[in-house]
């Protein structure tokens, strides 16, 4: 294992996960309500930061490495799939967008993992990365459950952002399922 600052980050980012819903669960005597949304906000912003961080920090200080494009898109799934599961446990969002960009989650990797094992692989597309920062800034505001100055609700906000998340993951896997049915057919 490679422990440079790119791939410390991403580990950071993955002890992030308990952090920030131990803060949305814990005792109202600890923190207000209003406060475990807002920091648990915050820690899950920070980490999401420190994706597009150690990504950079890895090609800038030419740290790249096996271990670390492994662990990267591991932790993105389980930051991502954590706070979803939390967000329908607190009614903040429906099962189904959950299970939607879960699901397209666990089907797109296992599809590169095979694609990779027969050589093949498959880009990370424009449309897959409009997904992703839409989805970053929705949970956030789904988190922080509460108005942002005053008249932004922002689970108002991070609802119609988490809708659009949603339906992007479906047209992008479609587009990901699209490219690779040639791929598969020959394969069988």
């Amino acid at each position: 294992m490679v422990l440079n600052l790119p791939n410390l980050l991403t580990l950071m980012r993955i002890l992030a996960i308990p952090l920030f819903v131990g803060i949305l669960y814990s005792p109202p005597e600890w923190l207000s309500y209003s406060d475990q949304n807002l920091f648990a906000a915050i820690v899950f912003t920070g980490a999401a930061i420190t994706d597009w961080l150690d990504g950079y920090l890895a090609r800038v200080l030419n740290q790249t490495s096996a271990f670390g494009a492994f662990l990267d898109p591991v932790a993105d799934k389980l930051m991502v799939a954590a706070a979803l599961i939390v967000l329908v446990d607190l009614g903040r969002i429906d099962a189904v967008i959950a299970l939607i960009i879960i699901g397209r989650e666990i089907t797109i990797s296992a599809l590169r993992e095979w694609m990779a094992q027969i050589g093949k692989s498959i880009r990370v597309s424009f449309l897959g990365k409009i997904k992703t920062v839409s989805q970053m800034a929705a949970i956030p505001l789904l988190l922080y459950h509460g108005k942002i100055g005053a008249s932004l609700d922002s689970q108002v906000i991070g609802t119609w952002l988490i809708y659009l998340a949603a339906f992007l993951t479906l047209w992008s896997m479609v587009c990901y399922l699209r490219a690779a049915i040639p791929v598969v057919l020959k394969q069988t």
